[in-house]
Parts: structure tokens; C-alpha cells; sequence
């Protein structure tokens, strides 16, 4: 009699492991052919609620880095902002398939000129299978879009757009800089422009103010837009971030592991079966990290994650409504 297994116990038709949702790892195999190394790229951009077209300070959560933590110096060209990270990686992944990744603040926000110079620098590069863009649905103009549209029709390309919340005295409270009709109005601008430009949407679980019954909100409401991927955060508390005024003087507390797991389990339940859950939970500076601790164990909440969706013999899809 065949052993049973989480695996040979696993409803969920995207997988071939005990994995109960579409996991990246899962997309880039049956897209690229295997596994692909995401190469972050620092270009020196700035955002609109940094430099004062609609606030300054940043999101009250990000680092000065703007999420690019782990990118080389915007001082450096993206051929050897590349060059450098590829080496890092090179012990760690054995692929010569790689994803450039602009991902330090907003990517879109800069002359067109600009835009294209440093994009068809980063396609330029050795191994390059696709392209993954990280900015806001409100610095997507329509010249912007037609650029993204020319690149799709060449490459595999990922534009992410940081979502966080669709609450938008949230969005207010963390210095977000628009409202969720002006991202949706993005997204759609953006989905109209190409049907092969795929869209990430990112959202954020434990921000202030912030009840369980909203983020599941946001989660189901994000359902029904239908991203081809969406990514899923913990707050992490980061040094020198205004969020960390906040948490220092008692004003915010952390969620727990158990809170964190509970909450993606549902999100993964709402979600359609066929969007890639590209992230679960995410990684903060290890030196920077003020809170929660138990962040740090990054495989840890993964499989907590799992275990759960064991537990409940359940997978992504489940708990959602036909769209």
C-alpha cells in the first residue's frame, strides 16, 4: 500500500510538491525551463511622496533604500550593478538564467528617454530571460505604458505595483501618497496597454490601524482585479524608518508568527488558484531589523505556512467566489 504523503495528498492542480498554492518557483520552472536568479538593480530613482509631487518622507515603513536593500550602489551602472550581483549569486544559484529587477523605489518615474536607455541596458545583459519592473499605479502615464508594451513583445515581463492596502485612510496613515481608485485606474491603464505584461501586485499584512477583517479586504478585492501574481509582506520594522519612532515609543505592536501564518493561509484561500503567489513573507536588513524577531526565520514561517494549509486541508482558491 503507496505511503500518503502531503504531497500525494495535495489537491491543488499548480504544483508538482506539497506546496498548496502557485509558488514562483513553480511559475519560473514552466515558464523559463528552470530556475531563474533575480538580479535587484538600484537606479537611482526617487518617489512622488519622496520629492514632494504628492508628499516627502516615504512610506513610513521603507528604509532609505527605498525596498532595495539588497541592490549595489545607484552610483554604479546597471551593467555592473549586475556584473557584481550575479558573482554574489553564483554560489548560491547554480542557473545562468537571470531576472534584472528594478526595485529600489519607483521605476517608472523618470523621463521616458531615461527609462529606455536603462531597461534595454539591463535586457543587454548575459542570460537575461526576463524583466521585472517594481514602481506605483500612479506613475504609469501613457507613455510610460507604451514603453512597457514594447519590452513585453521581447522579453517576459513583470511590472510590481505596491498596493499594500486598498483602505485608504490607510494608505494615508503610512504616507502612501494615493488613493486605491488611483490604482486601480493605474492597473487598468497598465493591463489595457499589453495582455503580455504581467502585473504583481504587493501587499503589506500588520500595518498600523490595520484590523484582520481589512487586510482580508484588501486581499479579496485584489481577487477580483486578478494580477497575474500577487506578493505577500510582513511589516518589518527597520531602523532609522519612521515606523520605528512609532514602534520604539510603544505606539505599534508587531504581529505575532502565529497571527502572520493564520492571516496568509486565509489570503491564500481567497486568491484564485491561477495567480502566482510570488511571496509568502519577505526579508528585512538582518542588521536593521528592529521587529518582530521571529521574522528572521524566514524558511520557518514558510513551513509554518504549510503546515497550516495541511492542517485545514485547504489550498489557494479554495474560500473565493467565481470572478
Amino acid at each position: 500500500m503507496k505511503q500518503k504523503t502531503q504531497r500525494s495528498e495535495n489537491p491543488y492542480r499548480f504544483t508538482d510538491t506539497n506546496k498548496r498554492y502557485y509558488t514562483y518557483d513553480y511559475y519560473l520552472r514552466h515558464t523559463f525551463g528552470g530556475k531563474c536568479a533575480k538580479i535587484p538593480i538600484n537606479a537611482g530613482f526617487t518617489c512622488p511622496n519622496i520629492d514632494g509631487r504628492c508628499g516627502t518622507g516615504g512610506c513610513i515603513y521603507c528604509s532609505g533604500r527605498g525596498s532595495g536593500d539588497f541592490a549595489e550602489l545607484p552610483s554604479l551602472s546597471v551593467s555592473e550593478q549586475y556584473r557584481r550581483v550575479r558573482e554574489k549569486l553564483s554560489s548560491k544559484w547554480t542557473t545562468e538564467r537571470t531576472i534584472p529587477y528594478f526595485q529600489a523605489h519607483t521605476n517608472t518615474y523618470a523621463p521616458i528617454e531615461q527609462l529606455r536607455a536603462l531597461f534595454e541596458e539591463a535586457l543587454a545583459q548575459e542570460g537575461v530571460v526576463g524583466l521585472n519592473i517594481a514602481t506605483r499605479a500612479d506613475c504609469l502615464p501613457e507613455e510610460v505604458c507604451e514603453l512597457l508594451s514594447e519590452l513585453a513583445e521581447r522579453t517576459v515581463l513583470t511590472v510590481e505595483l505596491g498596493l499594500q492596502t486598498v483602505h485608504d485612510e490607510v494608505a494615508k496613515r503610512i504616507n502612501r501618497g494615493h488613493t486605491f481608485a488611483e490604482f486601480v485606474e493605474g492597473y487598468q491603464r497598465l493591463r489595457e496597454a499589453s495582455e503580455k505584461i504581467g502585473i504583481c501586485v504587493h501587499l503589506i499584512f500588520g500595518l498600523p490601524d490595520e484590523t484582520r477583517d481589512m487586510m482580508m479586504e484588501s486581499v479579496r478585492r485584489v481577487a477580483e482585479l486578478h494580477p497575474d501574481q500577487v506578493k505577500i509582506h510582513l511589516l518589518h520594522v527597520i531602523k532609522g524608518t519612521k515606523m520605528a519612532e512609532e514602534y520604539l515609543a510603544g505606539n505599534y505592536e508587531p504581529l505575532t508568527k502565529e497571527e502572520y501564518v493564520s492571516l496568509v493561509a486565509d489570503a491564500i484561500e481567497l486568491l484564485p488558484e491561477d495567480i502566482v503567489i510570488a511571496r509568502v513573507t519577505g526579508d528585512g536588513m538582518a542588521d536593521d531589523l528592529l521587529a518582530p524577531e521571529w521574522s528572521r526565520k524566514k524558511v520557518s514561517v514558510i513551513n509554518d505556512i504549510d503546515k497550516l494549509l495541511y492542517e485545514r486541508n485547504t489550498h489557494q482558491g479554495k474560500s473565493m467566489k467565481s470572478f
